[in-house]
């Protein structure tokens, strides 16, 4: 039996997780639980016993000062918990976490603990994927789904993927067969710059999850991040003349596959985003704002007693963008056709190869999830 001493009743709460590692291609899918995290100033009330579930010497502890005393942070993945007020109040519970490296079954049987005490009505995971598709055009998302009836209400891709899996299929499968409505949604990453963060595919992330739960997030500087990110792979891409030309050559394939796509749904759901973000509404919007928690005695993760510390800084971590890897590295996950993620979702770390290939030693996973097609979410919201 699970105790959440503490937590308060929750309204039409919708988990929503993601996990850094092999399905998480430029930490889009893990930086964009973060940013809800940041933006609705989250409360952590439960953290799984990272001794259960994790290798240490793959996902090794952090040793950090504060006040002068040197403590560990370990890696696991915490719960918190979002109150959203407005006009149609709808709480949230994020889970952020790092793939685990061991008992799968149970750490997924763990979390759908937690989301049957809490009254969770639907369990949303994020993931990313490497695919062949440029970094000058929308980002790619797919929403797709185990259950039929789910796929046809939301308008979502009923999957019908086989093969090796992460994390974020075995939980939509687990969250299926325990009788939890739940839904996966992938944004495919340029494989030619990969290296996160990717605050595009984030943002393209976070525009499809507001459509899907009905909330409009705030964004904050993401937007701006994004736009700086492309301006970045523009400058990076134009400096190489054989990237330059490969870039093309996806722009050509995608325009070409999505010419007859003018679709008056794909209008649709643009222009409600934009009376959402047009109309604030009491509170700061239809999405309302995060309100306090009363005593706020949320449980807390004993064994550092504060939430994960961010990684150490890089040279990269900014807004721009990596180094633009030549048209033949890294590996294709999508077809050349530029139609968007095929089943296959990829490490971010996956050995070089020629694009449109498929690393022979890379195993080929669109969670059990990702479908033929894709819907695409502008990031120029």
């Amino acid at each position: 039996m699970i105790e959440l001493d503490g937590v308060p009743e929750l309204v039409d709460p919708v988990m929503v997780a993601a996990f850094e590692g092999w399905n998480d291609a430029g930490d889009a899918a893990s930086t964009a639980v973060a940013h809800l995290d940041r933006e609705w100033k989250g409360e952590v009330f439960a953290a799984l016993d990272a001794e259960d579930y994790y290798d240490f010497q793959v996902n090794r502890p952090t040793v950090f000062l504060e006040g002068g005393a040197r403590k560990i942070t370990w890696p696991t993945t915490r719960l918190s918990v979002v109150r959203i007020g407005g006009d149609k109040p709808r709480d949230l519970v994020l889970v952020r976490g790092i793939e685990p490296s061991m008992r799968w079954r149970s750490f997924c049987n763990e979390i759908l603990g937690f989301a049957h005490e809490l009254g969770v009505e639907m369990v949303v995971v994020l993931g990313a994927l490497l695919g062949d598709t440029p970094h000058t055009r929308p980002v790619p998302v797919s929403g797709v789904t185990s259950d039929p009836d789910l796929a046809r209400t939301m308008d979502l891709e009923e999957t019908r993927y086989e093969g090796p899996t992460g994390i974020v299929g075995i939980l939509q499968e687990a969250c299926t067969h325990a009788g939890v409505p739940a839904v996966s949604l992938w944004a495919a990453v340029p494989h030619y710059v990969s290296q996160p963060p990717n605050p595009k595919a984030t943002l393209a992330l976070l525009n499809r999850l507001e459509d899907l739960i009905g909330l409009r997030i705030p964004l904050g500087e993401l937007a701006e991040d994004a736009r700086a990110w492309q301006l970045g792979v523009d400058q990076l891409a134009a400096e190489d003349s054989e990237v330059a030309e490969y870039v093309q050559t996806l722009e050509e394939a995608r325009d070409t596959a999505e010419l007859p796509e003018a679709s008056g749904e794909a209008i649709a759901r643009e222009f409600e985003r934009y009376l959402r973000r047009r109309d604030p509404g009491p509170g700061g919007g239809p999405g309302g704002h995060a309100t306090e928690s009363g005593d706020g005695s949320y449980l807390r993760d004993t064994s550092s007693g504060r939430t994960r510390p961010p990684k150490p800084t890089r040279p990269d971590t900014g807004p721009g963008p990596g180094p633009v890897s030549g048209p033949g590295s890294g590996p294709a996950r999508t077809t050349g056709s530029g139609s968007g993620p095929t089943p296959g979702e990829a490490p971010k770390d996956t050995p070089k190869d020629a694009p449109g290939d498929a690393a022979a030693d890379s195993p080929q996973d669109p969670p059990d999830d990702a479908p033929g097609d894709s819907s695409e979410d502008s990031s120029e919201d």
